[in-house]
């Protein structure tokens, strides 16, 4: 989703990762799965690109 929207509002992994205070490396591993970004990271990212976070919560025991 992060990727999709950023190539959308063509940003690159360098600028979006300047702008969320976050490294680039960082930033390429949320992008790929392979990090999870801290909530703070999240929410700066979400609102650069303007995106809405929301929370789902699940039962686990009816999975």
């Amino acid at each position: 989703m992060i990727q999709q929207r950023r190539d959308h509002l063509r940003i690159t992994q360098r600028q979006l990762a300047d702008m969320a205070d976050i490294g680039i490396n960082t930033l390429y591993k949320i992008e790929t799965g392979q990090a999870n970004p801290t909530l703070q990271s999240l929410q700066k990212i979400s609102e650069i690109l303007g995106l809405e976070i929301t929370l789902q919560i699940k039962n686990a025991s009816s999975e």
